[in-house]
């Protein structure tokens, strides 16, 4: 008993700690993210990797994501012959939460294990200490456009997916399932809004903070060898993933308790 609750109490120490090196980290990061000099070719080069090469897979998710969700809606709907709600709520669905947290998840599983293997193997090949050495500060030329990039991206991508979700609903409810295109659209506008559109791109940015966040700092404090860099990625999107579906929960409380009073 007395060493399961040493292990529990090692646990929740070792995350407290390494909730304050991670914060200390983009706090250095948000820091340089504002002093000269602005790398703004290495921010466009992480923003062509984060968002249009992780452009194809957000739409393939997306808009299988809309055509599954609109078949399971809609045999729930038809029950108590509601099948005009299909549209709106497959809508409100992706715009609240289905477009950031998937595309989060999506994009951290290409783009966030990415940024963990590439500051992994500069650290273990010493490439970041020869940069060091060179008095180039390696946090303001490696981290910081990853995630001013991804803080951008996430949102643009979060739309991306959000779209080619309802295209495939739409597809899916009206050719596969014979819904009326005009009794899909009919509640549409009056359903979603755009503080719920908000609310969206909010968490996708928050998201987009996240992802990128934990994977350069795992990366960029990699220890080791090859192995170690697969193990830095590894922690890297688990650790991203449960953050996101945890975060996703708090930020709804707040986002909603703001938004839905003052707007």
């Amino acid at each position: 008993m007395t060493s399961w609750i040493s292990s529990v109490g090692a646990g929740f120490l070792g995350f407290v700690e390494q909730t304050g090196q991670i914060s200390r980290f983009f706090g250095q990061a948000l820091y340089w993210m504002f002093r000269p000099p602005f790398r703004f070719r290495l921010f466009l080069e992480q923003f062509i990797f984060v968002a249009n090469k992780s452009a194809f897979i957000v739409c393939l998710t997306g808009v299988f994501s809309g055509m599954v969700f609109a078949i399971q809606i809609y045999f729930g709907f038809r029950i108590i012959n509601a099948d005009a709600l299909v549209g709106p709520a497959v809508a409100i669905g992706f715009v609240r939460e289905l477009g950031p947290v998937f595309t989060g998840i999506v994009v951290t599983g290409r783009a966030g294990a990415a940024m963990a293997a590439q500051l992994g193997s500069m650290r273990v090949t010493e490439q970041i200490d020869a940069m060091d050495v060179m008095a180039v500060n390696s946090i303001q030329y490696l981290v910081v456009p990853r995630i001013a990039a991804s803080f951008i991206a996430l949102p643009l991508l979060s739309c991306l997916f959000i779209f080619v979700g309802n295209v495939g609903s739409y597809f899916t409810g009206v050719y596969l399932l014979g819904i009326d295109p005009v009794l899909f659209f009919a509640h549409l506008q009056e359903i979603v809004q755009v503080r719920d559109v908000t609310q969206g791109l909010i968490k996708a940015s928050i998201f987009g903070i996240i992802f990128s966040t934990i994977g350069t700092y795992k990366g960029y404090f990699t220890k080791g060898g090859a192995e170690a860099v697969g193990r830095s990625t590894n922690e890297a999107v688990v650790e991203t993933l449960v953050l996101i579906l945890v975060g996703d929960y708090f930020l709804t409380l707040v986002i909603r308790a703001f938004l839905y009073r003052t707007l």
